[in-house]
């Protein structure tokens, strides 16, 4: 059954549902850089070391990552601009927990609830929109717009974050979503309209649940692991409760009807190495991303304010190149666009690996910016691929799976880097020294990757033999999977592009 109507109106109601859903992905998406700005000043007022300022960051991306897919079922089932709502209150008050934080445990907590609120106010907005705008044409539009508006938040992050850390400290940053928060509350209870799909799936309770414990388990390990020890006894178990706990899920997932993942899907090998290349952007990109301005400013001795303003290439690159990417892969293929861009991130990675204290920024500010275009060059035509490997029925389920396996790299990603470098000052190593290590093991898995794809992201069988018993679920996600085929209309038989011979 397809989703209950919204009442659409006239064109202003339709212009301020426009601005309200971009201002609420607008506030999530400032949230994922503009706390990178203000570490440097957390760690010094906080008294903290690496790993909290690990636990400050993957403590949101966890939550994020593990309950978005959760998020858009609820909105489709319970009321979407009833979640959107929820959403925007929960952030918004844990913002407000966030700024007043004593201690990094208090810190840590206002950002997993901010994790929750960003999946409850993530695909909701883009629900919102989806219901609408029924119309094909004006629903990519208004996409676009939502996309470009809200992505503006990454490149304001960064400078931002300089800003107001500079001037106020590090508690202004998340103070800046409270007038944010106050406006979509007071402005979405007035003007959005409530849709919801009645045959919106079940909530997958204990697949959500096995999979937040067994990635969280995970992180706990590989954060603490440096700290408490590898062979430690609350590591070494935090490992294993990590892997009988994904066990657990597997075989949760393999036996439900309507599975948050299902594990048919991965039979398809386009899809299969388009998500694992997924895991890889969000390793690489949030993980390095985590260490940019701590190297301004611990290892080339800038401000808080220079620092933000020096890491900026790499998200304004990504801004400026992602809405040419689906283009590209639309002309020479997946394979081609995403191994070049995985190839361009990974050198960028690679240089970054030999900067030092002594190297001026003009010699900087290009290696960020390509790891920013090489990303943006991956990151939509993966999902693409993604979507091109099933039915076009389960086209918003596989766009939901990419952005949820880019979100667990990203938490692998700062555990992992921060790992390494914390291992190299174990061994007496300087920071500086860890920092090398760890942009240059990034690199190399990038550079792996880009060799990966362009070897096996291909399809092994026809689009059309995917099996779709049922049809998807109305996601939030599913108009991005219409968005994305449309993007990417299927390629013609090319055994250099996207089939295998």
């Amino acid at each position: 059954m397809a989703a209950s109507p919204s009442v659409v109106g006239s064109g202003p109601n339709r212009a301020v549902l426009l601005t309200v859903t971009c201002l609420g992905q607008f506030m999530v998406l400032l949230d994922n850089t503009i706390v990178g700005a203000a570490l440097p000043d957390m760690q010094r007022r906080l008294h903290t070391q690496l790993t909290g300022l690990q636990w400050i960051v993957d403590a949101y991306v966890l939550l994020v990552a593990m309950l978005l897919l959760t998020g858009g079922v609820f909105a489709d089932r319970f009321g979407r601009k009833r979640v959107y709502l929820a959403g925007a209150v929960v952030f918004t008050a844990a913002s407000v927990l966030c700024s007043l934080a004593p201690s990094v445990g208090w810190l840590v907590a206002g950002r997993v609830l901010q994790g929750i609120g960003a999946s409850a106010l993530s695909p909701a907005s883009l629900a919102l929109l989806a219901a609408a705008y029924p119309v094909p044409q004006e629903r990519i539009k208004a996409i676009g717009l939502w996309a470009g508006f809200s992505g503006l938040g990454l490149v304001a992050g960064p400078v931002a974050g300089g800003v107001l850390t500079d001037a106020f400290g590090w508690p202004a940053i998340f103070l800046v979503n409270l007038p944010i928060g106050v406006i979509l509350l007071l402005v979405g209870l007035r003007h959005l309209r409530e849709s919801r799909n009645p045959s919106a799936p079940r909530i997958d309770l204990p697949g959500t649940a096995l999979s937040v414990l067994a990635v969280g388990a995970l992180t706990y390990g590989l954060i603490e692991g440096g700290a408490r020890g590898w062979t430690s006894p609350v590591i070494l178990g935090s490992f294993a409760a990590a892997a009988i706990l994904l066990a657990g899920f597997v075989a949760v997932e393999a036996r439900r009807s309507a599975p948050m993942l299902p594990p048919r899907l991965f039979r398809q090998r386009l899809f299969t190495v388009s998500n694992t290349a997924m895991i890889v952007v969000g390793f690489a990109l949030m993980g390095s991303s985590f260490f940019f301005s701590q190297f301004f400013v611990y290892v080339q001795g800038s401000s808080i304010l220079r620092a933000g303003l020096q890491t900026l290439p790499t998200s304004l690159a990504m801004v400026i190149v992602s809405p040419f990417a689906g283009r590209l892969a639309a002309r020479y293929g997946f394979r081609v666009v995403v191994t070049i861009g995985l190839a361009l991130a990974g050198g960028g990675l690679l240089a970054l690996g030999m900067v030092h204290a002594e190297t001026g920024y003009g010699n900087v500010w290009w290696r960020l910016g390509a790891v920013g275009i090489g990303f943006a060059l991956t990151m939509s035509p993966l999902t693409g691929a993604a979507i091109q490997a099933v039915s076009s029925r389960e086209g918003g389920l596989a766009s939901g799976i990419s952005s949820t396996t880019r979100q667990i790299g990203a938490v692998l990603g700062v555990a992992v880097l921060g790992a390494i470098v914390r291992s190299s000052q174990a061994g007496g190593g300087s920071f500086e020294s860890g920092l090398n290590s760890a942009f240059v093991a990034a690199g190399i898995i990038t550079v792996a990757t880009a060799v990966f794809t362009g070897l096996w992201l291909t399809r092994s069988q026809p689009v059309d033999g995917a099996a779709s018993p049922d049809p998807a679920p109305a996601t939030p996600l599913l108009t991005e999977g219409v968005r994305a085929r449309r993007r990417f209309p299927a390629e013609r038989p090319r055994p250099d592009r996207t089939h295998s011979r």
